[in-house]
């Protein structure tokens, strides 16, 4: 992080609409009049259900804390330096591997520093893949989990750690992981009794979706040599730009928040996150924020990363569109888009980001929007019920198949040329009324037929989440966006289940579901257990779907029985013959 421009404050402006902006200004004023913003600042849970939003709250003291702490990270980051560890993997979900990963993305390694890459799937594809990308003698692994008892940097622990005592003798196996975890958790226990080279405490006081500027951010940021003291040194400038003596219309977080809060009220719940393409891993960062903290009690915004930009005839009155634009960059496509959108009555937010170095400013701004907006929504924006609800769900079957040796017996609807279709009886009762027949092309006909103006449609693919099966799912979710007019998500599984999944179960009750699971390639067994992870996504994935279909939602499920890659062709080829 070196030749730094001079310190700015990413600039935000706002074009609404008179009828939302009418609206942001009257909560502005409320604002104003209720002492919000100072309430906000002392942690008082009146302000959202009187709940315990209170105990969740140590984001906002985090940056002056974590300043006290340089020299901890900075001789962290010499001693990766001297071992000449060629790779850093970081074994997590959710918060814990989002926020790292845009850090990653963006900034890069620092030369003589180790690459980072993220494991955060339970796919034995992608695991092995990971696995065949480093060296593992001089790999080191940073397993990151707030509570310690969650379920997937565990088993990923406990796999990587017996390759590696493999390879180095259990004796310097250790050497070669650290933890970054809350104090006192399990797996903190376990680290210690293991010998692993570092254990680095977390704030009990933050969710792992507002701790990326915590050690979960700030420890795998350092190992690759990231100069922490800057990265804190540009998230204080926005902090205190946020500070409780800022009126809310010039509070960059603030404002921002009581835009999406108005949005959310007006229907335009559907927040579109547009990105220069050298910052675009900050869209699923974002994404995890949005959804994890708003979506819940019936209320809530949907974030739509990754879907490309078109014409405005292909968008329905529910979006809310957030650009953020890299200083210096031109994509005269993406500008021109969002002018036809704003030309078309829209509304837009844009955010120009000065370099890529004030990127981190972003992280405290839609910190500080999110927990504004769910002042404005009415919810409490640092739970997340439902995701526990899918994580008791998996725990329930890998149980059950650590008994019986296989997962509950669970019988097709219709099986064609390769493909498994899978529903609850409710929603297959409602299909077959609607012409569900003897193809498949009926059912996901009859599927799609359901979806309305203001819904949106999630694709939830249980399959290695790699550039080529992007790709390929990306023609299926914009030939549903351009045909139904409706927002569109694409997610993989298991790593949106902590993240986005909170949203589709406990948000409005707006969307319609396609999940995609496979046969799979060759498994890989978790050590010392009866299941291996091929039966772990297999459990999540049914799992999600039992929560969803319990929660009224509509979702169907294709099981993929051939190649995956022909097997997801084959779908994109019968969504399209199903829209006509």
């Amino acid at each position: 992080m070196t030749n730094r421009p001079p310190k700015c404050l990413n600039r935000q402006a706002f074009t609404l609409g008179a009828d939302l902006d009418r609206d942001v200004r009257a909560l502005t004023e409320e604002w104003g009049t209720e002492d919000a913003l100072r309430r906000l600042w002392q942690k008082d849970e009146s302000l959202w259900t009187g709940a315990d939003e209170n105990n969740w709250m140590g984001w906002l003291d985090i940056v002056d804390h974590e300043l006290t702490r340089i020299a901890e990270y900075r001789n962290f980051g010499d001693e990766v330096r001297r071992e000449t560890f060629s790779d850093a993997v970081l074994l997590g979900m959710g918060g814990s591997s989002l926020g790292p990963e845009v850090l990653a993305d963006i900034f890069g390694s620092v030369p003589g520093y180790p690459r980072l890459r993220i494991l955060d799937s339970t796919d034995p594809a992608q695991l092995r893949a990971t696995e065949e990308a480093v060296a593992l003698d001089k790999t080191l692994f940073i397993v990151s989990s707030k509570s310690g008892s969650t379920l997937e940097p565990n088993i990923l622990k406990d796999y990587f750690f017996e390759r590696v005592k493999s390879l180095v003798g259990a004796e310097r196996a250790g050497g070669r992981f650290i933890v970054v975890t809350d104090p006192g958790s399990s797996l903190e226990k376990t680290a210690r009794v293991a010998g692993f080279r570092r254990i680095f405490h977390g704030d009990p006081s933050i969710g792992g979706r507002y701790s990326v500027l915590s050690a979960f951010g700030l420890v795998p940021a350092a190992a690759i040599g990231l100069d922490v003291g800057r990265l804190l040194d540009d998230a204080r400038m926005m902090m205190r730009s946020c500070g409780p003596d800022v009126p809310a219309a010039e509070n960059p977080g603030v404002h921002l928040g009581l835009a999406m809060g108005a949005a959310e009220r007006q229907g335009h719940d559907k927040v579109t996150i547009v990105t220069a393409a050298k910052i675009s891993g900050f869209g699923a960062w974002a994404e995890q924020l949005i959804a994890e903290s708003t979506g819940k009690d019936g209320r809530g915004l949907i974030p739509v990363d990754g879907e490309p930009l078109g014409p405005p005839e292909v968008y329905g009155r529910d979006r809310l569109f957030i650009q953020l634009r890299l200083g210096g960059a031109n994509e005269p496509r993406q500008e021109a888009a969002l002018a036809a959108l704003e030309e078309a009555g829209h509304p837009i937010v844009r955010i120009d980001i000065a370099s890529l170095n004030a990127l981190v400013q972003e992280f405290v701004r839609w910190e500080f929007a999110i927990a504004a907006a769910g002042v404005v929504v009415g919810i409490n924006p640092f739970d997340q019920p439902d995701v526990e609800t899918s994580k008791v769900r998996t725990r329930e079957l890998t149980s059950a198949f650590e008994e019986a040796r296989e997962l509950p017996a669970d019988v097709p609807v219709i099986a064609r040329e390769g493909i498994e279709l899978y529903t609850d009886r409710s929603n297959a009762e409602a299909l077959r009324q609607a012409g569900a027949g003897d193809s498949i092309e009926s059912w996901l006909r009859a599927h799609f037929d359901r979806i309305r103006p203001g819904d949106y449609l999630a694709i939830l693919a249980y399959v290695a989440r790699s550039s080529a099966h992007r790709e390929v799912l990306e023609k299926a979710r914009l030939a549903l966006r351009d045909a139904k007019r409706v927002a569109t998500c694409l997610g993989f599984g298991p790593r949106f289940l902590h993240s986005t999944g909170q949203a589709y179960k406990g948000g409005p009750n707006s969307g319609v579901f396609l999940q995609i699971t496979t046969e799979g390639g060759a498994d890989l067994t978790v050590p010392g257990r009866r299941y291996s992870f091929g039966v772990v996504e297999a459990a999540q994935a049914r799992g999600d779907f039992d929560v969803l279909a319990e929660r009224g939602r509509r979702v169907l499920r294709l099981h993929l029985k051939t190649d995956i890659t022909a097997g997801l062709e084959s779908i994109v080829a019968r969504t399209r013959q199903a829209l006509g």
